[in-house]
């Protein structure tokens, strides 16, 4: 088996030489295949079929080797029966009939390292010396007709369907070193830092917890939990609350009512009013050919893939 390791060793890039060792034999042959196809660039000129199997293959070797497993629950999860969950729930558990954790609000994010103390590097350089002279436009430049304002709204839009680390009450301060403070038009910038929970493990002891339900859910729209898709829906024909004005609804205190409002500013919401409306319109189209209860289960789907569709397609334009 040794000799036979070696021998393969040198058909593969050095990097991949230590997770090999710990492969077992069919993984190892495996992994053969997905390193070939891609050394060779061919894999998405394959048939459907074919590239399917790439794509699980490939997926099962980042699960076994790439991933550290980060809290109580091993990497794999919790089996399950995907008849009793056959919709997405709203808390995100259930997504995956081999995990049920997996893409689930209040878990631990995976790493595919394992932490380093990074406190000291993390000042050198500086980010605000780094953010103004790489950042600071000298001159207008033309982004042409794609990139606009509308993408910085768009790049949070997506960051509110996926992730949010749970924060500690201690406040960090970022102070704009001297050389560059006549540049920053903050002179410091105050946040509270990630909350760092124990994970009852011995080898990644902290971790971090997402209080998001990940992945392209729809989150943003019906919350990460059952309490705020409650107060986001109207309880008529499965749709979403919308002021008649076209805007979001607000409570008695000036909050928007929606799924995810933190850090949101006017561009983001005129983004989460739009989609609100997508929701709604879907909804028309499918109480045609769907009873109200199953509405719910069946538009989490149509906007998951619709919503996943649009960004793989701004993303690659």
């Amino acid at each position: 088996m040794c000799v036979f390791r070696r021998v393969i060793q040198k058909f593969i890039h050095k990097d991949f030489h230590e997770v090999v060792q710990r492969m077992t034999v069919i993984d190892t042959f495996l992994f053969l295949i997905i390193h070939s196809g891609d050394k060779l660039g061919m894999w998405h000129k394959v048939p459907v079929i074919l590239g399917l199997f790439y794509l699980a293959i490939r997926r099962h070797l980042h699960q076994q080797y790439n991933l550290f497993n980060v809290g109580k629950t091993r990497v794999g999860g919790v089996w399950f029966k995907p008849e009793d969950f056959p919709y997405r729930t709203a808390d995100g558990k259930y997504d995956d009939p081999f995990n049920d954790g997996a893409g689930a609000r209040d878990t631990f994010f995976g790493r595919n390292i394992h932490p380093v103390d990074q406190s000291k590097k993390l000042l050198k350089p500086d980010p605000m010396v780094v953010t103004t002279k790489l950042l600071a436009r000298r001159k207008l430049i033309d982004t042409g007709k794609q990139f606009n304002v509308i993408s910085a709204s768009w790049i949070q839009f997506m960051i509110h369907d996926w992730m949010d680390h749970l924060e500690d009450t201690k406040q960090v301060e970022l102070v704009a070193p001297c050389e560059v403070a006549s540049e920053c038009p903050m002179k410091s910038f105050k946040f509270f830092q990630t909350k760092q929970v124990r994970t009852g493990l011995l080898d990644n002891k902290i971790g971090s917890i997402n209080i998001r339900a990940p992945w392209w859910d729809g989150s943003v729209l019906y919350g990460s939990n059952q309490e705020m898709l409650g107060k986001v829906r109207t309880y008529k024909d499965r749709k979403l609350k919308i002021d008649n004005d076209g805007l979001l609804p607000h409570d008695k205190d000036g909050i928007a009512i929606f799924g995810d409002v933190r850090n949101s500013w006017a561009s983001v919401s005129t983004l989460q009013a739009l989609f609100i409306k997508e929701h709604n319109a879907i909804c028309d189209a499918l109480k045609v050919w769907i009873n109200g209860k199953e509405i719910q289960r069946h538009i989490r789907t149509c906007w998951r893939t619709y919503f996943g569709r649009l960004s793989g397609l701004e993303k690659t334009k």
